[in-house]
């Protein structure tokens, strides 16, 4: 990877072309790895959940904060997965960039896509993909406990996932 003022440069690959990722502030790193930790330990057997990771598109190799995948990770030894059950990213300053990448994730046919609205203590559900898009889409507020359609077992209560 390149280096930049003395620290990796992170970057994806969006539609084609290299982006640069935004910084991750303390907030977004407590939130993603609060995540991660809530799915693996509730994860039913026949998943994985994944942390900073690539996914492989047609055009697009996008690392979400956490997804979780079919299968075990010696399946993945030769390729990155290529869609997902459920893809969560955590939104500090950049929910416009993560609600454009729902159609990226929709045309994957990721089953269920979470946008953690971290400082508005909210989480966006974008779930049936069908044509490169979401059909259903709502906003879940910190009484509520989610349960993922996709994941059988994985059920999260959101004032739980935010700090």
């Amino acid at each position: 990877m390149d280096e930049f003022n003395g620290n990796r440069r992170r970057t994806e690959l969006i539609r084609g072309v290299v982006l640069e990722k935004v910084k991750r502030s303390p907030l977004h790193v407590a939130v993603a790895s609060r995540l991660f930790n809530r799915l693996s330990a509730s994860a039913p057997a026949g998943v994985v959940v994944w942390k900073d990771d690539p996914l492989t598109f047609a055009d697009s190799e996008p690392e979400p904060d956490v997804y979780v995948v079919c299968g075990s990770k010696d399946d993945f030894r030769t390729a990155h997965p290529s869609t997902a059950e459920l893809v969560i990213e955590v939104a500090v300053s950049s929910p416009a960039l993560d609600r454009e990448n729902a159609s990226l994730y929709a045309e994957a046919g990721v089953k269920e896509y979470w946008i953690v609205l971290a400082t508005e203590w909210q989480i966006e559900i974008y779930r049936r993909p069908q044509n490169g898009r979401y059909q259903e889409v709502r906003t879940a507020g910190t009484d509520e406990t989610l349960e993922c359609s996709a994941v059988p077992g994985v059920r999260l209560r959101v004032s739980d996932l935010l700090v």
